[in-house]
């Protein structure tokens, strides 16, 4: 199982840039997810007049339902600077290949709990490692695209694009620099990434003291 927790004001609002589209997953909800924080925060953007569209639906996972969820929602989409998801990793990542010309970032942490995980028909994956990174490298995931789970750049094996442990599968950081270089944000890579923080007890604790 998972569940998303929100990530603090000021790291969401660090990359909220101009207007915001806000996309929230309720598929995982009986599992948890922070309804309530969402929907002040949201109530907060609207009022200083950030928020200029919200969707909220099941299972953005799901690439076909995604898709037709969003049919209603593209001209707003196109107006906006940053569109916001409310979700675990793997929709972040759903989203963002999907809207691949859209600035796409993450407004929660997924972190792993114990018990049945069900299986995503995607080539999509989230590691649930907690300490989300997807807002720094485009929505694509360093942990799960990189064999190696690099966060701090490519290995220097990559031949071709393609991954010297698999060679049928694409560099996960050529496509992290692909992306943001096509979204014109190849500056977020100037920013020293700080050591990744895999403690996820805490939050494994806060969420079985609730049972």
């Amino acid at each position: 199982m998972l569940m998303t927790k929100m990530k603090a004001k000021e790291a969401i609002a660090s990359v909220a840039d101009g207007k915001v589209f806000i996309i929230n997953c309720h598929g995982c909800k009986e599992i948890g997810f922070p309804e309530e924080e969402a929907k002040e925060l949201q109530k907060e953007m609207a009022a200083e007049g950030k928020l200029i569209g919200c969707m909220t639906t099941d299972y953005i996972c799901n690439t076909d339902n995604l898709n037709l969820r969003l049919r209603g929602h593209m001209a707003e989409i196109e107006e906006a600077d940053t569109v916001l998801v409310f979700s675990c990793g793997v929709g972040v990542q759903t989203v963002a290949d999907v809207l691949e010309d859209k600035k796409v970032c993450a407004a929660c942490d997924t972190y792993e709990l114990p018990g049945f995980q069900g299986v995503t028909p995607l080539e999509v994956d989230c590691g649930q490692c907690g300490e989300c990174y997807l807002n720094m490298t485009g929505g694509i995931c360093p942990i799960t695209a990189c064999s190696k789970s690099l966060v701090n750049g490519p290995c220097g094996g990559t031949k071709n694009g393609k991954c010297e442990v698999d060679p049928n599968m694409e560099c996960g950081w050529e496509r992290i620099y692909q992306r943001l270089k096509k979204l014109g944000r190849l500056d977020v890579l100037k920013c020293p990434t700080q050591i990744h923080n895999f403690a996820t007890d805490d939050a494994t604790k806060e969420w079985k003291e609730t049972e």
